[in-house]
């Protein structure tokens, strides 16, 4: 069976995804044949289904959702990007979505809620009955972004005086229990948080023995307003594969899994990634052209401004240039130079700010070690480029001009690569999300004034 690949929104498709696969979903999609549709796809994995559904044409998805109506897989809503997940629930009934949500661990009950307006997620919300809907609306109330809102209210928590044994007949006997952990939390009377027993030691424990003398002091905890940027981190840090999530009161309030964190740890480094390209932090291939378009005209806007800048500095030196045109074609080079090494700089700092590998402790030596690298490249790629415009133009004024100008940028580059990122962060900004347009400006405009007004007052 033949497949067209204009029906997808990209090319190359997921080796998971075989064309064959894809030509016969695709086929009964088109053809409405739910019947010969389901059996495809009940084996395949909820991560691979909403891959498949990311890459159809957003007509052929629609289709895809009409047809399958409330026969589809809501836990699949979980892996599916936000503007794709608000299109599916758009077309299910409010009291279909809310029974399928109870069926969803509490961390991807928020998940789903929290991106929806606030009239369709409280219409949802009145299906549920009023217990669950009470802890949802509570989750829902931690801050965007927070551990309250990432993590699990299901676990198990047991008292310190009990024995190994009536821990294992609890865990066996009681079917209301999470189906998947990885620790026992011991908690006291009003649930203030103990310590936690791993499963492998609790299974290697002997049965008379209290599990207060083989709990963990419980030191490593996340509070359920801390950001979850620091409980990826927290993570990262200590090895951790699940932590317990406090509230005010020092009492155990839900679990964070290693699951979670390690989409956290995507978003996280996703975002980072699209605010230094002047891209929205939201944007997905699935977007729609003039969503994209309004979200990047701001920082396109931004640039537009930096460069007008510059340009009124090149025209300050306007008669310089004219005098001498081999000026005019050496600017990029220390411009673009200059550029390429504060960024270098940029991206190492703005990196080790996120994961708080910069301190204050480190902070003199770490921007120290910065400059001195931006001033043995910088005296390299000078006498590099002063050779080059030599051999170029024969003149030695000129050579000399641009080799103190190119080592110049880059000391100042590199100096500003790793400043502007942390003066940002101690404003309160992310540093992200700034940081090239300033670095962009620094160097253009250091560049070609360095390199301007020393060969106005040497060789012009």
């Amino acid at each position: 069976m033949a497949v067209n690949l204009l029906e997808f929104e990209i090319r190359d498709v997921d080796e998971r995804l075989s064309a064959e696969f894809i030509a016969a979903v695709t086929q009964c999609i088109k053809q409405h044949d739910v019947k010969s549709l389901t059996p495809l796809l009940v084996d395949m994995h909820d991560a691979d289904l909403a891959d498949f559904i990311e890459i159809l044409k957003p007509a052929i998805r629609l289709d895809f959702f009409r047809l399958m109506g409330t026969g589809f897989d809501f836990s699949v809503l979980t892996e599916l990007d936000e503007s794709i997940r608000d299109e599916l629930i758009e077309l299910l009934p409010n009291n279909y979505i809310a029974n399928e949500l109870r069926e969803l661990d509490s961390d991807d009950q928020i998940h789903v809620l929290e991106d929806l307006d606030e009239n369709e997620k409280v219409e949802i919300l009145a299906h549920i009955p009023v217990y669950e809907r009470r802890v949802l609306e509570h989750g829902l109330d931690y801050p965007e972004d927070s551990a309250g809102r990432l993590m699990q209210n299901a676990f198990i928590s047991v008292p310190p005086f009990w024995t190994v044994k009536k821990v294992l007949s609890f865990i066996r006997e009681d079917e209301k229990l999470p189906d998947e952990f990885f620790e026992i939390f011991v908690t006291d009377a009003n649930f203030h948080y103990l310590g936690s027993v791993p499963l492998d030691v609790l299974v290697r424990s002997a049965h008379n023995v209290v599990i207060e003398k083989i709990m963990d002091d419980g030191d490593v905890t996340v509070a359920v307003t801390d950001d979850q940027e620091d409980v990826a981190l927290q993570f990262e840090r200590y090895n951790l594969i699940s932590t317990p999530v406090l509230d005010d009161g020092e009492r155990l309030v839900g679990v964070v899994t290693i699951d979670d964190v390690v989409d956290v740890i995507r978003e996280e480094a996703e975002e980072d990634m699209n605010l230094m390209a002047g891209v929205g932090t939201a944007e997905s291939l699935s977007d729609s052209v003039m969503s994209i378009s309004k979200a990047r005209f701001i920082w396109l806007f931004v640039n537009l401004v930096t460069a007008i800048l510059a340009s009124i500095v090149i025209g300050m030196y306007g008669g310089t240039i004219e005098q001498m045109v081999s000026l005019a074609v050496l600017m990029p080079i220390v411009a673009s130079m200059g550029g390429n090494a504060g960024t270098q700089t940029m991206t190492v700092a703005v990196r080790a700010i996120a994961t708080r590998e910069l301190t204050s402790y480190n902070m003199f030596r770490v921007v120290s070690r910065e400059v001195l690298v931006g001033g043995i490249n910088g005296l390299l790629f000078a006498i590099i480029v002063a050779i080059v415009t030599y051999v170029w133009f024969g003149n030695i004024g000129l050579s000399a001009v641009i080799f103190v100008a190119m080592m110049l940028n880059m000391v100042i580059a590199a100096f500003a690569g790793i400043l502007i990122p942390l003066s940002l962060d101690k404003l309160g900004a992310d540093p992200a999300l700034a940081s090239s347009v300033f670095l962009t400006t620094v160097t253009d405009v250091v560049g070609f004034v360095a390199f301007l007004s020393l060969a106005t007052a040497f060789l012009i």
